[in-house]
Order: C-alpha cells, then structure tokens, then sequence
C-alpha cells in the first residue's frame, strides 16, 4: 500500500456535503498507480464547481464514495503528493444506478517542490500506459452517445480517423485499408474470437457484436505500432474490457428494443466482502415476438435469430490476490429463401434458372479466469487461464425453375430437385495460458515481461457439388488438426523526463507445429514538449499467422492425387512506422495529426506468376490453391482529427483519412488491395438539453454523423470494348481478373441521426432511443454481379436503405 500523503492532514476542508436535490445518486470508486496497480491511500478526490467545495480522500484500499450526488454530469479532480494531478470529466450520474469508477495516477518523475502540475483532463488516452501512439481509449458512454454505433462496440470505432467498414450493414473492422480478418479481439486481456454473431470463417464480417455496452468498462483499440505484448496481430487491436459487478446493493437493467430484449443483473455476494457478480443475457427481439405467436414465421423470409450472454465475477481475497472469472457466448442462425443472385459457393451463382436458398448456424464461446497476486508494493503477477470456441454450419440449397404457362396465358413458377450445394462445418477450440509480471523499479522506469502458450484444435469440413448430370460432391478441405504456439514479450517503460517517455520491447512469436519463429523490436516515444503541445514517433515489427484453412488447402493433381502445399506457410509480416502531432487548443478542444506507413512482407500469394490472389484479399470467396510466402505490400496515409470534447453539454469530433493500400503477387503487378478506400471523412456532433420538465429531471439528447468514403474496390464483371457485358455462363467466366481492384463503382455516404430521452425517478432511471441509420436512404453500389433479368445485365449489391431502431431501457 502506497504510504499516506499529506492530504490526510487537510482533509477537512474538502469533507463531504449533503447537496439538498431530490434525485441523487452514490459516486464510488478506486484509484490505482498505473504501472504497479498499488491502491493509493490519500487521494485528495474533489468536485469542482461545488459550492462549498465538495471532496474527500481515498481510505486504505484506495477507495472513496460521494453520497447524495445531484444526477446530471459530474467532474472529478484527483491530486495526490508526488503524483500527476488528474481530472476525469463528464462522468453521468442517473437516479437508477450508482456510479462506480476505477482510475489511477501516474507518479510524477520528479519532486513535487520542483514543479507545479497543471491537472490533465482525461480524454481518449489509452488505458494501457504501454502504448503511447496509435490508440486510445473507447468508454461506455461513447457508445452510447456517439451516432452510427448503438449498443455495439464494433461500429464505434469506426467514428475514429484511419478506421471504417465495407458500408454493407456489418460490423467488420476495417483500419488503414487491412483486411477486417487481421484485427484482433481480446477480452479481458485475453485474446478471443471475433465477438459477433453471423461472422464468416475467415472472421472478416459479421452483422451483430455479442458484446453488450451494458457490461463494457473503458477499453483500448490500437491501430499501428503496436505496444510489445500485442503479438499475432497486423492491422488493429481491440482490448475490451469487462466492468465489476456493484459490490454494495443489487441493481438490473433491463432493456427492449428492434436490436434485442436483454436483462443485467449485478450485485455482491455478500455485504461486507468486495466480491461482485454482473450477468447479462439478450435475446433477438424479433425471435421472441415469433416464439410468442405475435409475429407469423411465414411472413419471416430472412429472419435473423441470435442471442447471447455474459459475466463477471470479481472474487478479491485477503492473501492469495484477486480472482476475476468470465465468460462470453453466442448463439446464432438464419433460413434465408431464395437469395438474390449474388456469389455464392458452388458453380451455378448466376444461372437465371436456379433458385439458392441460404442457411446457416454459429455459435461462439469464450471463458477465461484471471488471477492477479501482488508480492510487494512494486511487482506483481497475472496469470490467465482461457477457453475459445466457435463453430459454423453453412449450407446452400439449390432448386431448379419451371416455368409453364397457365390456361389464361400466365406464367406459374415452380421448383423441383431442392439439393444441398455447398457445406461447411467448422469446429475450432483454443486452450491458452498467460503469465504476465510487472515490476515497477522507480517512478522511471516498469518493466513487464510476459508468455503465453495457446493449442489451437480444428475440425473443418467443406464440400460442394460439381458438374450438371450427375453431380459430384467434391472436397474443398477436411483436416482435423491442431497448432501450438508460444508468444513472449518483453517491455520497458522509460520515464526520461517528466515529459518524455519511452516504450521499447520485443516480441517473440513462435508456430510450433510448423517452427516458424520472429524476433520482433517495438519502440515508441512521447514527448510532452509544453501544457499543449506534444509529439509521438514509434515503430513496430509485426506478424501474424494466416487463417487456418489456407494451411490445410487439400489441391487435386492432374494424376489424381492428393496434396497439401500450404502446410509449411510462413506467417505475415510487416514494418509499422508512426509519427503524430497534438495540439492542445484551450481546455476543451484538440487537433491531431499521425502519419504512417507499413510495409508488408511474407505475404502468402498463389504460386503462379499470372494470378493477382493474395490472402489479404481473402474475404467471404475463399479459395483454395497453392500458396507461396512471396508477396508483399504497402499502406501509408495521413489522418487529421480535430475533437471538441463535451463541454456545455455540446460536442463534435471531425476526422479525415487519406490513405493507399496495394499489394504485388507473382504476377509483379500493384494492385489496390479490396479495402483500399483512398479518403474517408467523418462528422459527427450532438448537444444535450438538460434538466427539462417541471422536476428539471429529464435530459433530451441529439446526436449526428455524416460519413463520406471512397468505395470498395472491386473484381469487375467480363466485358468487351464497347463495355457491354461480355460472361461466358457455359464455361461459368464471370469475373474480369485482369482487372482486379482497379476500380471501386461510387463513394459512399451515410447520415446518421440518434436521439435520446432520459427521465430520473427516484429510484429507477428511464430511456429512449432512437437510431435512425442512413436517414437520406441512400443506396450506394458497392459491388456488382451478372443478372439478366437487369439493366445492361448488371445487378449491383448497395449499401442497406433508411433502417430504424428504437430501444427502451430501465436502469432500478
């Protein structure tokens, strides 16, 4: 424990005051050192703006609590002898739930005779104080205030320079024009699956997050350069984290809304013991309603089922350290009648006399428990026990047209000879096991050193139909395998100055089962060059394995036989080079620039010197071919932000992107890689009105995004000089590989606009949602496909029309 500071002795003119208002709510919380997580005892803890002025000081677990808080927008002030002074804004306090905080303090590298710190406001620092550039943090109410991205953790990042998706309604993560498949989930500091239902094997999509913003804390998203314990990873990292449980009263929520009808539950196990408990459970809204006999299945083509769960129990001790188990899981199908004429596996996509239907079932699963035992003041050790699992059942059904001609001249449609296409099963599981320990020497220097040892099993299945009179199953891939590997890292934080600071480390990454192995140097330097000026320069060696199934390719020879080619492949590489620029413009508004640029190398691209596939491309068009680690790639850009952060109960955050993303095969062509965008920019703005009605207890909030990007780029259907369509359904030639990724067909653009009503009662809180996504209903095209029965035979798949979604929720 952190010895007591001289705030004790002056508490008495910060001791805590009844504030007479009719709804109120209990503030507590915890401060921590940043680097060793010791509790600190002392913390002089104030409200600004009070009159008289209204604190307190953390107690000897680091703890402190504010009772009968006016609800509305609080700000904290933290200082604490020898330690940077703090402020945490915004923080919402509503009648129906206490708010409960976990902060910490960074010790100041010099004596406090020395100099005077001005309080830093937190805003959008990344809670890990190993990465110092190309992060920040995302916070629970961000989510929830931030237009685009309602009630889930996947679309918020996307308000954020240098990130964005496909616009075709997913969830997929794409940053500086990298693959979505690159991005790497973790949970509660472990590594997971992509955390959303309906995702494909490639883990590149998906259409909703299983994570709910009910159980979220602040958590961290990395975009380059990235921090030495981050391994196995080439475009971004998102780190969410799970909060504690209230560990003094019971509380729920519960919500209902288009998206979902969930139920949290939190609470302690007993009173007088730290320990806590929150659950959440969700379930489809539109699934109930038709469990319930209140919507007609028949009129469901296209019905969506999902629901999914989580928890977090916190079990702290008095000697063997603290306990936290959790867990996440997800359950998901969809029955989708006769699908548009899109690609699809199998060899019959765009004949005008097939009829595909759709089917498809998921289910994801990760749980882990974490121990954390402290040996001393300065050092500490975690270890991480994990299980992830995740499965897929696809399957696309075909059925044959006949048309005949009624007797008044008509034409009735009928199908015959319904066949399963194409399958696939898919059954993977991860077994991990972490040990981390931190060492904080002095108030310059941490040191943190980590391993962690992961069995990876796979049972993969897949098959389709091939040829016209008698079909013949054929298998894509089959293998029932297992890889092991072993990540180590290790980092050290240099505090050089009070203002300078520096990250450097290596990480090592190994693939047992095929021994391959990286050495990889991180560095990343932070200089706070005045009150408002500050600069980031940082570098990064990366690599990251290739998704499973490329290395169990199975491939046909002429004679017959069977080979597997891919076994041997190397894993990805790349440089990451980051340099920013902040610019502090009064206390409430920031400018930023970073420029970058990653070279990619060890790409796996198909053996042949004419073919333009590379797997960064790989997205829901698998193939499976020979695969050689001779690629490679580039990405470079500029991103500019400038952040008016809430302050008078009004925010906005602009952000621009201009950025380039290719790739070269064996072919030894540039070519842009499916998600290079070129320029994305991003909008967005709301205002809140407080204290409305006669009780002044209500709040009514508006929020806006206008997005505007370069679109996909795309594989253009064959055609001839003239430009007409020019496929060859016989031989089943659509595509116009020569020209792959050259183009995109039209920017895209959305507006976006969310409003919110919120009324405090004395002991439960009430709100309303509205989301309305793409409020102009544009339909932007973003690829293109053969159908006859089009204009020019060209059908176009667009971006989703005008969609809204409402959703009531009661925090008692």
């Amino acid at each position: 424990m952190k010895k007591l500071s001289l705030a004790t002795f002056v508490v008495a003119m910060f001791s805590t005051m009844a504030f007479g208002q009719n709804l109120t709510q209990t503030v507590i919380g915890t401060i921590i050192d940043t680097d060793d997580k010791t509790p600190l005892i002392g913390v002089t803890v104030v409200m600004p703006g009070t009159d008289p002025l209204t604190g307190t000081i953390t107690d000897a677990e680091g703890n402190f609590r504010f009772d009968n808080v006016p609800v509305g927008r609080l700000t904290l002030q933290l200082s604490y002898i020898g330690y940077e002074s703090k402020t945490i804004p915004d923080i919402v306090v509503n009648s129906g739930k206490e708010v409960i905080l976990n902060l910490s303090m960074q010790e100041s590298v010099i004596k406090l005779a020395e100099i005077v710190i001005k309080p830093k406001r937190n805003n959008g620092e990344a809670l890990n104080q190993m990465a110092l550039l190309s992060s920040r943090s995302v916070t629970l109410e961000q989510t929830e205030r931030y237009a685009g991205s309602f009630n889930d953790p996947s679309r918020i990042v996307s308000n954020f320079a240098g990130v964005t998706n496909t616009q075709d309604g997913g969830n997929d993560i794409i940053v500086r024009g990298n693959s979505p498949k690159y991005v790497q989930w973790r949970l509660e500091g472990v590594e997971i699956t992509n955390p959303n239902h309906f995702e494909d094997q490639n883990s590149s999509s998906g259409g909703i997050s299983a994570l709910n913003n009910n159980l979220l804390a602040t958590s961290d998203f990395c975009t380059g350069a990235f921090a030495p314990e981050y391994g196995d990873v080439l475009s971004g990292v998102y780190d969410v984290k799970l909060r504690a449980g209230n560990n003094e009263k019971f509380e729920s929520t519960f919500g209902f809304g288009i998206m979902g009808t969930d139920l949290t539950l939190e609470g302690p196990f007993k009173k007088g013991y730290a320990g806590s408990y929150v659950v959440n459970y969700r379930y489809s809204t539109i699934s109930l309603l038709s469990d319930l006999g209140l919507i007609d299945k028949a009129d469901l083509n296209g019905q969506l089922n999902y629901q999914d769960a989580a928890f977090k129990i916190n079990l702290p001790t008095k000697k063997a350290g603290t306990f936290s188990i959790f867990a996440l899981g997800g359950l998901d199908g969809c029955e989708i009648d006769d699908i548009p004429l899109l690609q699809t596996p199998g060899d019959n996509n765009f004949r005008p006399d097939i009829i595909q239907d759709y089917s498809k079932s998921n289910y994801l699963i990760n749980t882990g428990i974490n121990h954390v035992y402290r040996f001393n003041e300065k050092s500490l050790i975690k270890t991480t026990l994990s299980f992830s699992g995740t499965g897929m059942d696809d399957g696309v059904y075909e059925s044959q047209v006949i048309e005949t001609i009624d007797g008044q001249g008509g034409a009735l449609r009928d199908t015959l000879g319904r066949k399963l296409n194409f399958k696939n099963d898919l059954n993977n599981t991860v077994y991990r096991g972490a040990i981390t320990y931190t060492n904080k020497i002095n108030a310059k220097n941490t040191i943190q050193t980590g391993t962690k040892y992961s069995v990876l099993n796979y049972d993969n299945n897949q098959s389709v139909l091939h040829g016209e009179i008698n079909p013949v199953r054929i298998t894509l891939t089959d293998f029932n395998d297992k890889i092991s590997t072993l990540k180590n890292f290790i980092s050290w934080k240099l505090r050089l100055t009070q203002n300078v600071t520096i990250v450097s480390g290596i990480h090592n990454m190994n693939v047992l089962s095929n021994k391959k192995s990286t050495i990889e140097p991180r560095i990343a330097v932070d200089w706070k060059m005045n009150n408002t000026n500050s600069f980031q320069i940082g570098y990064g060696s990366h690599s990251q394995m290739e998704r499973v199934h490329n290395y169990f390719t199975k491939i046909q020879l002429t004679d017959g036989s069977i080979i597997e080619p891919n076994k041997d492949l190397g894993l990805l590489k790349a440089h990451h080079f980051v340099i920013g620029y902040n610019k502090r413009i009064g206390e409430n508004l920031m400018a930023k620039v970073e420029g970058y640029y990653q070279y990619l190398y060890n790409l796996p691209v198909e053996n042949n010197d004419t073919s333009y596939y590379a797997t960064i491309n790989e997205g829901l068009d698998y193939r499976y071919v020979d695969l050689v680690n001779k690629g490679i790639g580039k990405n470079y850009g500029i991103e500019i932000t400038l952040e008016r952060f809430l302050h008078n109960n009004f925010y906005y955050l602009i952000n621009a992107s201009l950025y380039d993303s290719k790739y070269k095969s064996l072919e030894g062509v540039w070519r842009n890689t499916q998600y290079n965008g070129n320029y994305l920019i991003n909008a967005l703005f709301g205002k809140e009105f407080v204290k409305l009605g006669k009780k002044h207890n209500q709040t009514f909030a508006v929020n806006g995004k206008i997005f505007y990007g370069g679109g996909k780029k795309i594989i253009p259907l064959l055609k001839d000089s003239q430009g007409n369509i020019a496929v060859d359904q016989v031989n089943n030639l659509y595509w116009d590989y020569e020209k792959a990724y050259e183009n995109k067909i039209e920017d895209t653009y959305k507006v976006i606009l969310t409003m919110s009503y919120k009324f405090n009662k004395p002991k439960s809180t009430h709100e309303i949602f509205v989301d309305l996504q793409n409020l102009t209903n544009n339909k932007g095209r973003i690829f293109e496909y053969y159908d006859a029965s089009k204009p020019k035979s060209t059908g176009y798949y667009t971006c989703p029309g005008f969609s809204p979604n409402i959703m009531y929720r009661i925090y008692f």
